[in-house]
């Protein structure tokens, strides 16, 4: 088979996602239930709605109390607690209605241990060294990996995609990396002959994910091994430096400088998405909890170059961990919503920013304050971002004069090349 690279539409990279767990999104952790909060949803300009899995839950060895997710007993149907097939196509409609996508996750990497594959199939599975099954990653042992050298079981994972392609939009395709490229390649290709605006995101993984796996002989592709199939890929290859600033463990000119290696070596036409939180990390307001700060990276957020994604009671400022095992709804308290704000950057985001701009910043260690570009040969905007939330100086190479800043609607100077901050996040258009 013939394989053309993916041609990315990059007008993605304006695009914002928002992620769903139906179980813990709602009191009643349903689909109908979510119907009812797609509206506001919509408001705060999600494109995107990500349905984290809807697939029934295996029991055996499960996680918690209801077990993950992630532990999938058929690919085929969805999780009756969730509600009924029809309910799962109502809600899609619902999603469209309202001039939104839906993606879904896809988790071919393993399944539960009482799956319907594994059943009917135990020789799609991997076998460790002594002829058992299992996993290749220890901590994982509420699932059964699948083995990609059965050909067989890729013309099955594809016939399900293509089914489910004629309903969403799109997947969300959980750790992508441990699935072969090739796979993926094809999966893309034949899921196009169904749905050919399929938009494809790949949670590729951490880079001592691929070091670790490749000491054990296990396969893994690379983020760029992944954009020969994808559209939109996780920021995971510098995830740890953004993880270890966030932890006090490292400096924040190391984690900017890697954002802006990205430009030169990526494909021109990369596609990241840009986040604060997910639901495999810490909540953002838990790491960030004073709020001047935590202004400042959601508006870097958005000004990164790629698709934001926002989490479930993020615009919350939840600082609890959503456990993926158990019943845990996110906390809705009125005095912590941020709604307003995240909508503001949204429509920044949506009416300023060109989605072919080349991206570059730099950071200041000792004040925290980063200042970053996105620039075109026509166009110029300048973000200001104070990342200890206090006040301080930038150096800005743009032009001296008056600039409006367009998340607080006031005026800012620069004279001399200096801007003086106050500790809040600046976004302004310099041509």
């Amino acid at each position: 088979m013939s394989v053309i690279p993916r041609k990315r539409d990059i007008s993605l990279r304006g695009k914002i996602i928002y992620s769903v767990y139906v179980r813990n999104h709602t009191p009643e952790g349903t689909f109908a239930a979510l119907e009812g909060d797609l509206d506001r949803i919509k408001a705060l300009g999600t494109d995107i709605v990500w349905l984290m899995p809807i697939h029934p839950i295996g029991q055996k060895n499960k996680k918690g109390s209801l077990g993950c997710p992630y532990s999938i007993s058929d690919y085929r149907a969805v999780n009756p607690e969730y509600g009924t097939s029809e309910d799962f196509a109502h809600l899609v409609d619902e999603i469209h209605a309202r001039g939104m996508r839906c993606i879904i996750d896809v988790v071919y990497n393993h399944t539960s241990h009482d799956s319907v594959l594994f059943r009917e199939h135990p020789e799609f599975f991997y076998r460790k060294e002594d002829g058992s099954f299992g996993n290749r990653y220890g901590d994982w042992t509420d699932v059964l990996d699948l083995d990609y050298s059965n050909r067989e079981l890729w013309d099955y994972q594809i016939e399900t995609l293509t089914q489910w392609a004629r309903i969403v939009d799109g997947f969300r395709c959980d750790v992508a990396s441990c699935v072969p490229a090739e796979f993926w390649e094809r999966a893309v290709e034949e899921v196009a002959a169904v749905n050919p605006q399929a938009v494809w995101l790949a949670e590729t993984v951490y880079t001592g994910h691929i070091q670790y796996a490749r000491e054990c002989g296990y396969p893994v592709a690379t983020d760029a091994d992944l954009y020969r199939s994808f559209d939109m890929e996780y920021p995971y290859d510098v995830q740890d430096y953004f993880d270890r600033y966030a932890e006090g463990k490292g400096k924040l000119s190391e984690y900017i400088a890697l954002l802006d290696y990205q430009e030169h070596v990526f494909p021109g036409d990369y596609i990241k998405i840009r986040f604060l939180e997910n639901h495999d990390t810490p909540r953002a307001a838990h790491r960030f909890p004073d709020s001047a700060v935590m202004r400042n990276w959601l508006a870097f957020v958005y000004f990164q170059k790629g698709t934001t994604m926002l989490y479930g009671g993020q615009e919350w400022q939840n600082r609890e961990y959503c456990t993926l095992f158990d019943k845990a709804v996110f906390d809705r308290n009125p005095k912590k919503d941020i709604s307003a704000y995240l909508t503001r950057l949204g429509e920044i985001k949506k009416c300023l920013f060109p989605v072919d701009a080349d991206f570059s910043a730099i950071a200041d260690d000792e004040t925290g304050v980063v200042t970053a570009t996105l620039k075109t040969r026509e166009t110029c905007i300048a973000g200001v971002f104070c990342m200890k939330g206090i006040n301080g100086m930038a150096r800005l190479d743009v032009p001296d004069g008056d600039y409006l800043n367009e998340i607080a609607g006031k005026t800012v100077s620069v004279k001399n090349g200096v801007l003086r901050t106050e500790g809040e996040p600046l976004i302004f258009k310099v041509r």
